[in-house]
C-alpha cells in the first residue's frame, strides 16, 4: 500500500481558512458592489447611441495624442494584466481550503468572493481595452496576441497552493496595481487627458477596496495563527512577488516583453523598485509585524527577517539605475 505524506502545516492553514468563511462572505456583501450600482466601462466611453458620437471619438483621440509613448505602452501592459482575470479566478479556486466542494456554485464565502472579486476586476480590462482601441494609437492585434498568450501560459505566483501565502500575495498585488493606476492617472493628467486620468483613478479606487479586504483577511489569520502567518509572509517575500503578467511574452517572438514593459514602468515612475520596498513596509506596519508575540522559533526568525526587509529593498532601489533607452511595444 502506497503511503501518503501529509503536509500538516497546510492542513492547519486550511482549517484556519475555513474559520474565515463568514468574514469573507460578509466582505462580499459589504465591500464589493452590486453590478447594478457600481460603475461600468460604458460610463467613461463615447455613447454610440448619440448622433454626435464620432465627435466624441475625435475628442478622445485628440486628448490621447498628448500621451507619451512610454505612458501609453505602460497602460497597455496594465490592461493586459487586467485581461488575464480567468487565470486569477482559476488560481484562487485551486488554493487548498478555499473551494472544498470543487464547485463554482458553492455558497461558501470564499467561493462567492472569488467570483464577485474577479467580476469587479473584469471591468478594468474591458474599459482600458476599449479606450485604447478608440485612441487609434495602439496595434490592437499585437495586444490581443499578447493577451491570448498570457492566458495560454497561465499564472503561478509561487504560493504553493497555500491560502496563507495567497493572501499575502493578493494583499501585495492589489496595492501594487493601485499604485500603478494612480501614477498612470497622474501622467495622463499631466499630458492633458483628464478622462483617462479619471479612468485610472477610478480603477485604482477598486483596487484600494480589494487591497483593504485582503489585508483584513490576513490580519485575522495573524490573530488566529500568528506563527503560521509570520512564516507564510517570510516565505512569500523570500521568493519575491512576481507580477501576474510575467509570462506575457513566454513562447512568443519577443520573450523579453515583460522585462521591457517593467523597464518602462520603472523609467517613467509608474511602478518602481521604491514602490516595491514601500509596499513591504506598509504591510509590515499594517500587520504590526514587529509587535507580534507568542511566536515559535521559526516564526521569530521570520519576524526578524521581515522587520528589516523594506530597508534592504530600499537600498537596492537606490542603486537601481533606470535604463537609458526602453523598448516600446504594442504601438502603431
Amino acid at each position: 500500500m502506497k503511503s501518503v505524506e501529509i503536509n500538516y502545516e497546510l492542513e492547519k492553514n486550511m482549517e484556519v481558512i475555513s474559520q474565515l468563511d463568514d468574514l469573507v462572505g460578509d466582505a462580499v456583501d459589504n465591500v464589493l458592489v452590486d453590478p447594478d450600482e457600481c460603475w461600468q466601462p460604458s460610463d467613461f466611453l463615447p455613447d454610440f447611441h448619440n448622433p454626435e458620437v464620432f465627435e466624441e471619438v475625435k475628442l478622445l483621440q485628440k486628448r490621447a495624442e498628448g500621451i507619451p509613448d512610454t505612458v501609453l505602452t505602460s497602460l497597455v501592459g496594465n490592461m493586459i494584466t487586467e485581461e488575464a482575470l480567468p487565470s486569477y479566478q482559476t488560481y484562487f479556486n485551486l488554493l487548498e481550503g478555499i473551494n472544498e466542494e470543487r464547485s463554482l456554485l458553492s455558497p461558501s464565502g470564499w467561493v462567492r468572493w472569488s467570483k464577485a472579486w474577479t467580476a469587479e476586476e473584469n471591468r478594468h480590462g474591458d474599459l482600458l481595452n476599449k479606450y485604447l482601441y478608440l485612441t487609434g494609437r495602439v496595434d490592437m492585434k499585437a495586444v490581443e496576441q499578447t493577451i491570448h498568450r498570457l492566458l495560454s501560459n497561465g499564472f503561478d505566483p509561487k504560493s504553493e497552493s497555500d491560502p496563507y501565502q495567497a493572501m499575502i500575495y493578493t494583499s501585495f498585488q492589489e496595492r501594487a496595481t493601485k499604485i500603478s493606476h494612480v501614477n498612470t492617472g497622474k501622467l495622463a493628467d499631466k499630458a492633458g487627458d483628464y478622462v483617462l486620468s479619471r479612468i485610472c483613478k477610478t480603477i485604482a479606487g477598486d483596487e484600494a477596496r480589494h487591497e483593504k479586504a485582503y489585508k483584513s483577511f490576513m490580519a485575522k489569520i495573524f490573530e488566529i495563527d500568528p506563527s503560521g502567518a509570520m512564516v507564510a509572509f517570510e516565505k512569500m517575500m523570500r521568493k519575491q512577488i512576481v507580477m501576474p503578467a510575467v509570462l506575457m511574452g513566454e513562447g512568443g517572438k519577443r520573450e523579453s516583453l515583460y522585462r521591457d514593459f517593467s523597464e518602462i514602468t520603472q523609467k517613467v515612475g509608474i511602478y518602481t523598485g521604491w514602490d516595491y520596498a514601500r509596499i513591504i513596509q506598509h504591510l509590515v506596519d499594517y500587520w504590526k509585524i514587529e509587535a507580534v508575540t507568542g511566536l515559535n522559533d521559526m516564526a521569530s526568525k521570520a519576524q526578524d527577517y521581515l522587520s528589516n526587509l523594506a530597508d534592504r529593498y530600499m537600498r537596492l532601489a537606490d542603486r537601481m539605475k533606470a535604463p537609458d533607452e526602453v523598448k516600446l511595444a504594442w504601438l502603431k
